[in-house]
């Protein structure tokens, strides 16, 4: 059967990827970006190329033949290849320049990173960059990413990058309601209404506490997000914990207890290993980790005098640890 792969292209590995992927002919023409009519016309075509079918049909879907099976595994493998390659010749740029993307939690992005990346972009202005907005993990092995910037302790074993910092929480509420914050007992916090990361993030360790230690009708307000935490408790619907380099920046928020370092967690850069090397990943990489180098203590919750409301470009103080995850 060797002959007659000699026509087939990658088009034609990615179609069939596709429809074993979809288990249907109309979801793998919009994966692609075709129509439904060309899908079932080229298959046929592939199908009677090779001299075998690839799917069977069923009233449920399609659903791959002993050799539709080979011919996914051939598709997956050459799908890595090529990706393993891009990654590669990526890492062999000449200077910085080109598109970057980069994934991180909106929080980060709005309340530590947004002025950085300005002034990178001022500095690098052949680099472009492509903001992805999330808290999951992108999969930086398939270029989903080039860089993540993640607050976590357990960053991806199979990614590279550095440990800039590490993120301090503590608990936060109005400074009007508390005009001596460090002598509120914790009778005055019980009868307060709280804010809190929803459920669906119930691993960290600032939803557990108010899971455990506040009751149901005192929690007034949940938020899928640590983007609105502040808000909420500067607008009166209850105190909260919040990162210390957001709550500080706020001089209407008042600590009501010290940083607790269970709380806490890393924020790391990362990128895949075959990209480190490469000139915009590598000047990204750098410039962030300078810029946040000077913002350290302030991140790590160090009271400092006249906290910035967000980081402002300047002169860089050291640029981090440089580690691998694995």
């Amino acid at each position: 059967m060797a002959e007659p792969f000699k026509n087939l292209a990658w088009d034609d590995f990615r179609l069939i990827k596709a429809v074993a992927d979809a288990k249907g002919l109309p979801a793998a023409a919009a994966a692609i970006g075709v129509n439904h009519s060309t899908v079932f016309r080229r298959l046929k075509q592939i199908e009677e190329q090779l001299g075998t079918p690839l799917f069977e049909r069923h009233r449920t879907g399609y659903a791959l033949t002993p050799a539709g099976e080979e011919m996914v595994a051939l598709a997956n493998r050459l799908d890595e290849e090529i990706t393993a390659v891009g990654r590669k010749l990526a890492g062999r740029e000449p200077a910085p320049s080109g598109e970057l993307r980069v994934t991180t939690p909106d929080s980060l992005l709005i309340h530590l990173l947004m002025p950085i990346l300005a002034t990178f972009r001022e500095k690098y202005p052949e680099v472009r960059l492509d903001i992805v907005l999330s808290n999951q993990p992108l999969n930086l092995s398939k270029r989903d990413a080039d860089v993540a910037v993640r607050a976590t302790d357990n960053p991806p074993e199979n990614l590279v990058g550095r440990r800039v910092a590490r993120i301090a929480w503590a608990l936060y509420g109005r400074a009007i309601d508390f005009p001596e914050p460090g002598s509120v007992s914790p009778e005055q916090l019980d009868a307060r209404d709280w804010v809190s990361l929803g459920d669906s993030l119930g691993s960290l360790k600032t939803v557990k506490f108010v899971q455990e230690h506040v009751a149901p009708d005192k929690v007034a307000y949940k938020i899928n997000s640590v983007l609105g935490l502040a808000e909420a408790v500067e607008n009166g619907i209850g105190i909260g914990h919040i990162p210390c380099f957001i709550g500080d920046a706020r001089p209407s928020l008042v600590r009501l207890g010290p940083p607790d370092n269970d709380y806490a967690a890393d924020l790391w850069l990362l990128t895949h290993p075959d990209l480190r090397h490469s000139p915009r990943v590598r000047a990204f990489l750098d410039f962030l980790a300078t810029e946040i180098a000077r913002h350290r203590r302030f991140i790590e919750g160090q009271l400092v005098e006249n906290p910035p409301a967000a980081p402002e470009p300047g002169p860089a103080a050291g640029g981090g640890e440089e580690t691998t995850t694995a």
